[in-house]
């Protein structure tokens, strides 16, 4: 959908007020207030955060890829899976986005949560350098991961997955499912293992390069939340059962810096998701 647009005065006052250290889900209630649409804002935001003063990733711009066919379907408005029709609600072409509406059931999605609530630890990030997971300030959520076919819920649920995705099962890792309390949020970030850092070869031998994502929202939220595409200003509201879809990552192995996305931070209520990543080979 698109969005507001802000202005020059307010990215001014968003950047002060980070150099300040305000917190980020005070600076997008500010701006609510103050007659900014609140995906607007955390866009706004999460752009912001990544200015060179801040420090994170500059907004993605084209740089050689090539965009080949894609995974996606390019036509038509259902995906029929081995059980369940999935109806595509909106689809983007460069970069590769889909947005899927009847993913899950309202009591896969209930279910899939209570499973997950104690497994449920501090999620962590692959540390560029040496490959290990690691704990960061711009990732504030809980998390667990479920093996494939773990349960036979999840054994459903992979093979629909599989289905949408264009890809193996095999090749899949396992579903990772996140919790986001008020404040939570994902600032921007890549999916796929950017081949230049010394850390991502470790993850790249157990089954080559990250190739797509399906993010599924396991609940409404009151407000905020939105996963968002800063560099093609495109946010989608979580909305329990629907999903989104996209892939960086062609035939070629070039992956698509496009693809850059974060998680808006939750102002109101909480944030449920399951996330699927998909390999060029056999996971393991």
């Amino acid at each position: 959908m698109a969005t507001q647009q802000v202005s020059a005065e307010w990215h001014s006052w968003i950047k002060d007020n980070l150099v300040r250290g305000c917190d980020e889900a005070s600076i997008i209630a500010a701006m609510v207030q103050g007659g900014i649409d609140p995906v607007a804002a955390g866009i706004a935001l999460l752009q912001g955060m990544s200015s060179p003063a801040q420090g994170n990733l500059a907004l993605a711009q084209p740089s050689g890829y090539h965009y080949t066919t894609p995974r996606f379907p390019l036509a038509g408005n259902i995906i029929q899976t081995h059980d369940r029709a999935v109806r595509v609600a909106m689809r983007i072409t460069q970069p590769v986005v889909a947005v899927l509406d009847s993913f899950m059931s309202n009591e896969e999605c209930d279910e899939l949560v209570q499973l997950s609530r104690a497994k449920l630890q501090r999620s962590t990030i692959v540390d560029p350098t040496t490959g290990r997971d690691r704990v960061i300030e711009d990732r504030k959520s809980s998390g667990t991961f479920f093996t494939l076919h773990e349960n036979p819920l999840v054994a459903r649920l992979d093979q629909r997955i599989s289905d949408v995705m264009r890809w193996p099962v095999e090749n899949g890792e396992g579903i990772q499912i996140l919790n986001y309390q008020i404040g939570g949020e994902y600032k921007n970030h890549f999916d796929y293992f950017p081949p230049e850092d010394p850390g991502s070869a470790v993850h790249l031998a157990k089954g080559g390069q990250r190739v797509s994502t399906l993010v599924m929202y396991l609940n409404d939220v009151e407000q905020g939340g939105e996963t968002i595409f800063p560099s093609i200003h495109l946010a989608v509201s979580p909305k329990k059962g629907s999903a989104v879809y996209f892939e960086y990552c062609n035939e070629l192995g070039q992956v698509d810096a496009m693809s850059l996305h974060g998680g808006v931070p939750v102002i109101a209520g909480e944030k449920w998701i399951a996330t699927k990543w998909m390999r060029q080979s056999r996971y393991c």
